[in-house]
């Protein structure tokens, strides 16, 4: 495959780990899901971490899904981009 490609597809996992985290940070404001960028945001993060929080247990009432899914979303990144550090 051409190293272009990769690294293409290296920045979209990127970029989908900080909608991951836009996602987290918008669950501090309870009147926040009722926006259309919300709503969008949900809509787009979903797929991968409805599952992810069926998979990984909670810690008490906190959900550490979204901090794995950005680590390992990351990782792949900077390996597929051949960065040292995805952040």
């Amino acid at each position: 495959m051409s190293e272009d490609f990769i690294g293409y597809i290296g920045w979209l996992l990127s970029i989908f780990g900080y909608l991951i985290a836009a996602r987290s940070l918008s669950s501090w404001f309870p009147d926040a899901r009722h926006h259309p960028i919300v709503q969008l945001l949900y809509q787009i993060t979903d797929p991968v971490m409805v599952p992810a929080s069926r998979i990984i247990p909670r810690i008490g009432m906190i959900d550490i899904s979204p901090i794995i899914v950005i680590l390992i979303l990351f990782t792949i990144s900077s390996r597929l981009t051949g960065q040292s550090s995805g952040f």
